[in-house]
């Protein structure tokens, strides 16, 4: 946000990042960034609030954040020499107006080695990334083999897509 030419400041959201069991894949990150905007209705005064949340889909099944070890591991494993798709949903939210997107990339991944995936798991602790992984990180440089769509939707927020809707706003 910064580098776009914004200013703003964080404010993490006291919310769970639950959504219902029956909720088709494609509708849930949309659904939580809204779900995250709702958390500051009450407080925005003049402000404009921007929610994301970014989920990682492998044949229509979400991979979520990895609470352990051996779930980042799995994840990894299941991503290796696949085709996934990143999903991001966004809320733009002020006093008067609300508007909502989503982007989606397709990354894929090269066949990693059960050594390469310890290796990131144990150096990199992704715990706090969505489907194990950050692109950003050495499983990305080492493991990614393209990327169709936009990479910073991968990291979580499709900043050009924010810019376009804050311009137009």
């Amino acid at each position: 946000m910064t580098e776009a030419g914004f200013t703003f400041e964080v404010q993490k959201p006291d919310v769970e990042e639950t959504f219902p069991d029956d909720m088709p894949v494609q509708s849930v990150p949309v659904y939580l960034a809204k779900k995250k905007a709702a958390f500051f209705q009450g407080s925005i005064g003049s402000q404009i609030v921007i929610t994301a949340d970014t989920v990682v889909v492998l044949q229509e099944k979400i991979l979520n954040k990895p609470a352990t070890r051996d779930e980042a591991i799995a994840m990894l494993t299941a991503l290796s020499g696949n085709i996934h798709t990143v999903i991001t949903g966004v809320c733009i939210l002020s006093a008067e107006k609300e508007i909502s997107f989503q982007d989606h990339t397709e990354v894929k991944f090269k066949s990693l080695s059960q050594a390469e995936i310890a290796f990131y798991v144990d150096q990199y602790k992704p715990y706090d990334k969505a489907g194990a992984y950050g692109a950003q990180d050495w499983i990305g440089m080492v493991g990614v083999e393209s990327i169709h769509g936009s990479y910073f939707n991968v990291m979580g927020l499709p900043i050009h897509r924010v810019y376009q809707e804050l311009m137009n706003w």
